[in-house]
């Protein structure tokens, strides 16, 4: 998914071109409005004033943001106009602390900006502002406008109209028709008061101090309470992020499941981090809702199972390895084959040229063993240095950690970092050319991208061929409130040509061994309902197991209240054919503040 920068709250609708510091001046009351707040917000996504001074624009101060790069403040109209199309609201840009109060009544000159959070290459929506503002407050303590209540009632259930095909697909000149559409009902509230009631948390609060929240508890929900993200074309309306204007350690630390009690009030914003935001004057009071980290069974003797598991850029000097080795040893049960996602080098991200990882890997399966598991070996490749993504510096990797006691692999020798593996016939079999290899590591597929790892594994005097995989991000992409509708997926482009990488090599196997049970499993950075899953599953040569789950408990990985299925588990049809397993998503990290790892990992037990 798109990276969490450490600079999020400095770049919170920015309106960098904006310099110039407000001028705060006491006066009396001033002369004739002219352009209303409503005008200048207009009845589409960008306003008929931007680029153009504005005069005397009056409006209470709802709301005062003195952090970040983003300073300024919220202002509203107490007079609405009758047309709901039209905020009443606007954010003032000041780059320097306002000196204003909420309910402060002030008549503001500057000139109308629409600012994209992001930048325009983002295809994130604008922010119409007033930058380079002088400022007159006219009286305080004033009563602020009601906030508009936000609930299942008033989110139309439509999720957003198409872009128009003249501008690129873009909705920002499009009529706002609030009561079809629920991102042109939230655009319609920009920089307006706002409340939310009793409102679900559908994420763990994150380490910038954000959660989100569904005002419609019931649109597509998991047992677990949170909101499940099933395709393309079935948004989840009622999402909302929340975020706050106090300070950070007063922010509630949520998982999934809990409950912002009350009232939550404050203005409506849009930053790149995730669209629509009530930036909160007035924080719900949390309520727990009891959720705890899931548990699978564990397997039988005749069953193996093989697990997937992003740890999340693990390196020696992380602080989670004790945690993590309690996850596969309680939670996971000690899976007989693991696939690690994210191993990093001996030193992590410094970047010195060292691709080896011996220490990490060790260092886990020693912590392992502390957590009463068993001592696993493991298999892997080190990459090419700088060459695989992620961190830099960092060398990420994919692991086979493989009890020996219950499975053996098959070592043959000549995989590298730079040699396709390759799969011959051997006593009538399928066998690979190495074992552990890499598949077709110089195609343009795998370009600044993790190579997969394949291995064959002997469980029960059966050959199993394991495939782990860590598709390329989804960096890049617009976001589900871009003003592009629909967003462009961009970095699905190379995730299809990995997808068909993987799925010709699959093929390679079952042409020479029809019945082989083989298994492509890892972070895909994609979804079970994607094309690239399409891709993988090929005409029936794989098969995303967790497809099996009802619906309801399909995911691994929950971003921005969207829980959704990354990380997967493809069976052949073998594996398939006789329906003899059993798939569980083991729900541990994603909907939890303090998670170890953003992905919750995945199991699989079959008879082989």
């Amino acid at each position: 998914m798109p990276s969490k920068s450490s600079a999020r709250f400095a770049a919170l609708t920015v309106a960098a071109v904006c310099s110039v510091a407000s001028t705060i001046v006491l006066t009396s009351p001033a002369h004739a409005e002219s352009v209303r707040i409503h005008d200048i917000q207009g009845t589409t996504r960008t306003s008929p004033y931007a680029g153009q001074k504005v005069a005397d624009v009056a409006g209470i101060v709802t709301g005062v943001r003195t952090y970040g790069s983003s300073k300024g403040f919220w202002m509203q109209d107490p007079h609405p106009d009758a047309d709901p199309a039209t905020s009443e609201g606007v954010f003032v840009f000041t780059s320097s602390a306002p000196k204003v109060a909420v309910g402060d009544s002030v008549t503001v000159t500057g000139t109308v900006s629409e600012y994209v959070p992001g930048g325009t290459s983002s295809g994130n929506q604008s922010v119409t502002e007033i930058t380079k503002p002088t400022v007159t407050v006219v009286s305080s303590g004033n009563a602020v406008p009601a906030p508009v209540v936000i609930d299942a009632r008033s989110v139309p259930a439509a999720y957003t109209p198409a872009g128009d095909p003249a501008a690129n697909g873009s909705v920002g000149a499009l009529t706002l028709r609030p009561k079809k559409y629920a991102l042109d009902y939230y655009e319609s509230l920009e920089g307006m008061n706002v409340q939310v009631a009793d409102a679900r948390v559908v994420t763990g609060t994150d380490p910038y101090s954000e959660l989100w929240v569904t005002v419609k508890p019931y649109e597509h929900p998991t047992r677990r309470g949170g909101t499940v993200y099933g395709s393309y074309t079935s948004q989840n309306t009622g999402r909302l992020q929340i975020q706050s204007l106090g300070p950070t350690s007063a922010f509630p630390a949520a998982n999934v499941g809990d409950t912002l009690t009350g009232a939550t009030t404050g203005p409506l914003d849009y930053n790149q981090f995730g669209g629509y935001t009530l930036v909160a004057d007035r924080l719900g009071t949390l309520k727990g809702g009891g959720l705890q980290r899931e548990t699978t069974r564990k397997q039988s003797r005749g069953e193996l199972a093989v697990a997937t598991y992003n740890v999340e850029n693990l390196d020696p000097s992380d602080g989670t390895f004790a945690a993590h080795a309690s996850a596969i040893v309680n939670n996971l049960r000690s899976p007989d084959i693991v696939s690690l996602e994210e191993i990093q080098d001996d030193n992590g991200a410094t970047d010195d040229g060292t691709v080896d990882a011996s220490q990490t890997v060790n260092k886990l399966i020693d912590a392992i063993v502390a957590a009463g598991g068993p001592k696993y070996d493991w298999r892997s490749i080190d990459p090419v240095n700088d060459q695989d993504g992620g961190e830099p510096g960092g060398n990420i990797r994919q692991v086979f950690l493989f009890n020996p006691r219950r499975v053996s692999f098959t070592d043959r020798p000549g995989g590298d970092s730079t040699t396709a593996v390759g799969v011959t016939k051997v006593h009538g079999k399928a066998a690979l050319t190495a074992s552990p290899g890499r598949i077709d590591p110089a195609s343009e597929a795998w370009k600044s991208s993790r190579k997969p790892l394949a291995g064959e594994f002997v469980f029960r005097g059966r050959t199993v061929f394991v495939i782990a995989n860590h598709f390329a991000s989804k960096g890049g992409d617009q976001g589900l409130t871009a003003q592009y509708q629909p967003p462009v997926r961009s970095s699905e482009t190379q995730r299809h040509l990995q997808a068909t990488e993987v799925n010709a090599f699959v093929k390679d196997i079952l042409k020479v061994q029809r019945n082989a049970d083989v298994i492509a499993l890892g972070d895909l950075n994609d979804f079970e309902f994607s094309g690239t899953a399409k891709i993988l599953e090929g005409r029936g040569e794989l098969w995303s197991a967790i497809k099996s789950l009802p619906a309801s408990e399909r995911y691994t990985y929950d971003y921005q209240g969207n829980e959704q299925v990354l990380d997967q588990i493809l069976i052949s049809p073998a594996i398939r054919r006789g329906g003899d397993f059993a798939y569980d998503s083991v729900h541990l990290n994603s909907e939890f503040h303090d998670q170890i790892s953003d992905h919750d990992p995945q199991v699989l037990r079959f008879r082989p």
